[in-house]
Order: C-alpha cells, then structure tokens, then sequence
C-alpha cells in the first residue's frame, strides 16, 4: 500500500491524526477519539515500505541510528503532515498529525478576542500552552498570520517541524525547520538575533537555553511568541522559573515580569454537533499587579486575579468552558469532563435547567 493512499483516506474522514504499528490494525483519531479501521494488521515490513516513502536517506539515517525521528511531509492533493517515525519493542510505528493546508484566522478558530489583541503588540513575550493535540501550533499560526496581514516586518519561526507554509503578505516570513535548517532550537534563536527579526515565533520552549534566549530576544525590542506543554498560567509561570538554577530563580522572575504579555492557555473539546473541535482557553494578561505576583513569587494567587481581570480580557479555562456551553457549542458532560475545578462545574450545571446528565 501507498503511504499516499492511506493519508488520503484519513483526510477524506476529517481525522487529526494517524496510528500505524506492526500488529494492530491501522488508527485513525477524529474528534479525539480513535477508531480502529477495518483492516488487517500492517507487517514490520509493510511499515518500513511505507516510512521509505517519507523518509529522505537522511533522515532514515536518523531513524536507523536513534530509533524516532520527527519530519514533515507534503503530498500534492493531499495535504501536509507532521510525522514521527519510532520503534516500539523493537517494530515500526508511525504517527502522522493533519495539518490543514489553510492558515486558520482568530475568526475561525472562535478564539477570544484577547488573542487578536496580543498579536498586535509590538515587544514582549506571548506564551500559548496546552497538553498535547490542543491546537497550540495553530492558534500561533493564526497570531502569525495576522501578524502577516497587518504589519510590514520581518517575522522569523523557529519550527520542529514546519507545520503551516506562511506566504508572504504585508511581512516578510522566514521559516526555519530544526533539524534541517538549524542543529536545534538554542541554536536557530541566537541565530535568529542576526537577522533583523522583528517577531520571532518558538515551536516550544524545552529546554533552559531557548526559554533564557526567549526572554532576552523579548527584553531586547521582539514579539516573541512560544508554546508549553502546561495546562495553566499558573504552572507555566512555575515551569519557566523551575528550569533554572535556584541561585537564579529570583533573577529569571523579576526578567518574566518584565518581559511578559500574556498567557493563553487552551483545550480543545468536541463541538456538540460533531463537526469538529472548538478550543476552551484560559487567558491571562501581564498587569501591573500580575507582574508584580510573578516578581514576588506568588503565583499561586494568580487565578484569582484571572477570576476578577474580565476587564483586562482575561478569563478562566472553567468560564469559557461555561460560555461555550451556554452556547450550545459544547454538551454539558464535556463542560463537566474538560473543567479545572468540577465540583464547581458540577454546581453550574445543576443551576441550568435541562442540563444534560454529566457524570457522578
């Protein structure tokens, strides 16, 4: 079989993503949950067949010495993908993620307003955070975007690997893939730092180098903007200081107050009509008094002051979870499964009337 075959069947089903393991039947993820496909199991040979197509010798090298490797992968008619290659208990898996072809826009997406606001800063740190599959890379795409269409600047993205294919608009993008282009992320931003950028888009932030270089590339006159696999601003902010040595925690604080913009963080949760997926986000704006919590490492006030900063654009995960319920955009047991706090979400919905049965 044709890798290209398969990857058009999972796009003609709409699905995000694609399982293929020797010994299990071929995977499919759609709206979050996988479904297995009426197939019969690949080979470990089928599979090696199939990774050829993807993989240049190059990067089957990596594979062969290393056992994983990340690549992306373009088919024409069929779209874009982000694939990992690795081995599990000494057999061939592969993982594809759909990338739409299609920048997606703020609109689109349904995202707060709060995010369009962001993107239009000129200087400072934007970070978006989620668990994985929460569509962090595409809401920094559509920031990157209308970033694109409304300002004349140069914007660098630092990507493992690319996942959008930016054209040129009013800005000029350059589009760095690490791996390919560049050693690694600590290398691709110092490099980043010559060459006259003016919003400087991180794939994720993973490791002490780029997360200090980040923040110097946003003391220093950028927009920078990254991701983290965090599930809220409060564990973002800890998760920043965390990473560096205890004699420098107190530095890496006073340096993220001041450099900080805002943190938007979002889960994504099925549409209550089956259409797709809809993104729940926590935003939090770096006001004076924030800043000042981060400064004095007090980060764990700092939901309450997301509870009462409506006025700043800023709103917990839980009330959009409620805003999109209110809606009729998602079903009240996903309001109740996605919630931070569920025994308050429990007690919202038992207010409703005709709330849906959401679980004990």
């Amino acid at each position: 079989m044709k890798i290209n075959s398969f990857l058009a069947m999972a796009v003609d089903k709409k699905a995000s993503d694609v399982h293929l393991i020797s010994g299990v039947s071929p995977a499919i993820r759609i709206n979050q949950e996988l479904i297995c496909m009426e197939m019969p199991p690949f080979k470990d040979e089928d599979l090696l067949l199939l990774a050829r197509q993807i993989l240049s010798k190059d990067k089957l090298a990596v594979f062969e010495e290393k056992g994983e490797v990340d690549v992306s992968y373009e088919s024409q008619n069929i779209g874009c993908f982000r694939v990992n290659v690795y081995r599990q208990r000494g057999v061939i898996g592969i993982a594809a993620r759909i990338i739409n072809d299609e920048i997606p826009t703020a609109e689109t997406l349904q995202l707060p307003e709060i995010v369009g606001k962001m993107a239009r800063y000129m200087k400072g740190l934007i970070l978006v955070t989620g668990p994985t599959g929460s569509g962090k890379s595409t809401a920094l795409a559509a920031m990157t975007d209308q970033i694109n269409r409304e300002r004349a600047c140069h914007i660098v993205t630092l990507e493992d690997p690319i996942e959008y294919n930016h054209p040129n608009k009013k800005s000029i993008i350059t589009q760095r893939e690490i791996g390919r282009d560049s050693n690694s992320f600590p290398d691709a931003l110092r490099a980043s730092l010559r060459q006259d950028p003016d919003v400087i888009l991180i794939g994720e932030m993973r490791d002490l180098d780029t997360i200090a270089i980040a923040m110097t590339a946003a003391e220093t006159g950028h927009l920078v903007m990254a991701t983290l696999h965090t599930n809220d601003a409060a564990q973002t902010i800890e998760r920043i200081v965390d990473v560096f040595p205890f004699s420098q925690q107190q530095q890496v604080r006073v340096q993220l107050a001041s450099t900080l913009l805002g943190i938007l963080s979002q889960r994504l949760i099925r549409r209550r009509d089956g259409s797709g997926m809809i993104a729940a986000m926590e935003s939090l704006v770096a006001t004076p008094a924030v800043r000042t919590l981060i400064r004095e490492g007090k980060g764990h006030q700092i939901n309450s002051f997301i509870e009462t900063g409506s006025r700043f654009g800023m709103q917990s995960m839980d009330k959009h979870i409620q805003m999109l319920y209110e809606q009729g955009l998602i079903t009240a047991k996903d309001a109740y499964d996605y919630a931070s706090d569920q025994v308050a979400m429990k007690n919202y919905l038992e207010g409703k009337a005709g709330a849906l049965k959401y679980g004990s």
